[in-house]
């Protein structure tokens, strides 16, 4: 099982997308920073940098709704897409998580309203990336 779980700020606007079949895709970075004290009780921190993929309508309303600086919580899946770059030839790389539960954490900034996006709600089923009882062999 692996599963991804984050608090963070976005980092710039969602970009939305679509398939050829139709299908939103929106993507976005967050920043998640770890606070600590060092041995000497000084305050340290690090920042971390995540991309992040929505799918379906879950990529509609982040679009429509989140902005840079909007804090949510975000729990997904991560994956590695490769492509092979067109200048150099070579295989590139880039990791995501995919987004299955969205939660905004604070008033959007644009419309006041708090909200929550999950995979169980009727537009989960747009979904590509989700897997059902019908996918598992057993």
């Amino acid at each position: 099982m692996q599963k991804t779980l984050l608090i963070g700020y976005l980092g710039k606007d969602p970009e939305m997308k679509y398939t050829p079949g139709g299908t939103a895709i929106t993507t976005f970075p967050i920043a998640s920073t770890e606070r600590w004290k060092n041995g000497a009780g000084e305050p340290q921190e690090h920042t971390e940098w995540f991309n992040i993929k929505a799918f379906g309508k879950r990529a509609e309303v982040v679009a429509e709704h989140l902005h840079k600086g909007s804090r949510i919580f975000l729990e997904g899946r991560q994956r590695t897409e490769s492509w092979d770059d067109k200048q150099s030839g070579g295989k590139k790389y880039m990791s995501f998580v995919y987004a299955d539960k969205i939660e905004f954490l604070g008033e959007s900034q644009r419309d006041g309203q708090k909200g929550e996006l999950t995979r169980d709600q009727s537009y989960s089923q747009e979904d590509p990336t989700m897997i059902t009882d019908s996918d598992i062999p057993f």
